[in-house]
């Protein structure tokens, strides 16, 4: 089976960066598109980014020129650099792939970490 573990969360003043990485272990070929996604008190979860295996990126728009999402196919790790933090980015922050390749002819799909919460203090 495979696992994704988020680390990197934290309290952090506005302004300020912070690095989320996801790590996904276990069994398996290979890892699908990866994306972030952030869900904040009474709100309905936000897709912030994705990037898939080749490595083309994609951003919501309320994250777009402040976040990088990147990706290290040998550590089977994902990235999301957040810089020029703002109020309204604290959130749990949930990392996602959409399929992973278990073996030739097994798939799972849709696999989600536990999360890591981004505090944004003013």
């Amino acid at each position: 089976q495979v696992q994704l573990v988020e680390s990197g969360g934290g309290l952090v003043q506005a302004g300020g960066s912070l690095r989320l990485s996801c790590a996904a272990s276990g069994s398996f070929f290979s890892i699908n598109r990866m994306k972030w996604y952030r869900q904040a008190p009474g709100k309905q979860r936000e897709l912030v980014a994705t990037i898939t295996s080749s490595g083309v990126t994609d951003y919501g728009i309320s994250v777009k020129d402040r976040f990088t999402i990147s990706r290290d196919n040998a550590k089977n790790t994902a990235y999301l650099q957040m810089n020029s933090l703002k109020l309204e980015d604290t959130a749990v922050y949930y990392c996602n792939t959409d399929r992973v390749r278990l073996s030739n002819l097994d798939w799972k799909y849709d696999v989600w970490g536990q999360g890591t919460q981004v505090t944004v203090s003013a």
